[in-house]
């Protein structure tokens, strides 16, 4: 409970609640599937405007917000799988690999229609780049480890999507998994008592497979991934 502590104590920051919603309401409505710039000028656009303390704050709310919708999708889709067919779905979001293994075929990848609107390639990888940066700081405005563990949902998120349901490995979705690679091991890297590795990303790690990366606008590939390479590198210190 470090975080407490600091914030009861002399490790206390003044926050403005107006200013962080305000911050909230532009990263919100000005980027996104519908902005015009590319999605790496957004993530460096948005990760600039998330910028202080205040900022800190809305992008742990970003990553916590878009896990938890994330989550209610999944769960609503298990939902009506099972009155329509009978068959039952376990949603765990400590490990979504057995639910994605078992029935990716017939599940729709959440993280592109949630209903905050935020989206993975633009807000969520700028905001990942922000508490990563800023892990430092983490336990002056927050907890940090409800926060590192939905990092980790959302990394097995895209990581059983591209394995198990037919979500294509892009630069834009290689980049994302890189930023919550580097962002999980920067958290771990400053808690005093890091959780454990969740099992997706243990499993993940004992493994060594490189696969394409897509240009999002061809078939072309252009480069590979290791994921499991990557986790090991950053996540085992």
């Amino acid at each position: 409970m470090q975080w407490l502590r600091q914030l009861l104590g002399g490790g206390r920051v003044q926050l403005d609640p107006g200013r962080q919603q305000a911050l909230l309401h532009e990263a919100q409505s000005r980027y996104g599937a519908g902005a015009q710039l590319r999605f790496p000028q957004q993530v460096e656009e948005v990760t600039r405007l998330l910028a202080g303390d205040d900022g800190l704050v809305v992008a742990a709310r970003i990553v916590t917000e878009v896990a938890d919708e994330a989550h209610a999708d999944l769960q609503a889709q298990a939902h009506d799988i099972h009155r329509r067919t009978g068959r039952r779905l376990v949603v765990n979001r400590r490990n979504y690999r057995p639910l994605w293994k078992e029935a990716g075929h017939a599940l729709r990848w959440p993280l592109f229609a949630l209903p905050s609107g935020f989206h993975p390639y633009a807000q969520v990888a700028a905001a990942v780049v922000v508490v990563g940066a800023g892990a430092r700081r983490l336990d002056r405005v927050t907890d940090p480890t409800p926060l590192v563990t939905r990092v980790f949902e959302l990394l097995d998120l895209i990581t059983a999507g591209w394995e198990y349901g037919r979500l294509r490995v892009d630069t834009d979705g290689a980049a994302l998994v890189d930023r919550l690679t580097t962002s999980a091991g920067q958290i771990l890297a400053v808690m005093d008592d890091p959780p454990r590795l969740p099992p997706a990303v243990r499993e993940l790690m004992r493994r060594n497979n490189t696969l394409d990366v897509h240009d999002p606008a061809s078939p072309r590939a252009v480069g590979g991934i290791n994921p499991g390479a990557t986790m090991r590198e950053r996540l085992l210190v």
